[in-house]
């Protein structure tokens, strides 16, 4: 299943895999054979150390690496936002509480929740997909069933909105 993403959030994926592949496995591999040539590995906490962390590093490159080869590249910034879709900022009103909420539709890796940004996998996401203005919707969440009502539909780029871009310091396996 293809796996939708903006340019941005592709490119902080391939970034990642690179600095884990290219910089920090070389690294560790070699803070492993450093540890190794200590000699008793069966007590030796830093060869045991390096031993993990390339282990998690793998499983990472693991999981980047499908996520890269699913990945489909969308830029929102070309659709009209008429209807709701990838990369859509919706205003919506809770038809209950008058409570007025605010979601951009973004990827499964670029999403926020708590920052309004959420996966197009989301109930609620799903439940706003090519809806208009005006459009009233039910949605089951997971405590409660509630109604909405779309009051407006614009382009927001994804990553003007987050807050949690992550670097080197946060590829890292420390």
């Amino acid at each position: 299943m293809k796996e939708p993403m903006s340019l941005e959030g592709y490119d902080l994926l391939v970034k990642e895999f690179k600095f884990l592949l290219e910089v920090q496995k070389p690294e560790v591999v070699q803070e492993k054979l450093v540890a190794a040539a200590q000699g008793d590995r069966s007590e030796n906490a830093d060869y045991h150390a390096a031993k993990e962390k390339l282990r998690f590093i793998d499983k990472r490159l693991f999981f980047l690496n499908e996520m890269i080869q699913k990945s489909q590249i969308i830029d929102p910034s070309t659709f009209p936002h008429a209807k709701v879709g990838f990369g859509s900022t919706v205003k919506i009103v809770n038809l209950d509480t008058d409570e007025e909420e605010v979601y951009t539709l973004c990827g499964v890796l670029e999403s926020e929740p708590e920052n309004g940004l959420i996966s197009i996998h989301s109930p609620l996401a799903r439940a706003l997909m090519g809806r208009g203005v005006n459009d009233d919707f039910k949605v089951q969440l997971p405590h409660a069933k509630k109604e909405y009502e779309i009051l407006e539909i614009k382009y927001i780029n994804i990553f003007s909105l987050k807050k949690n871009i992550r670097g080197e310091n946060e590829f890292s396996f420390h």
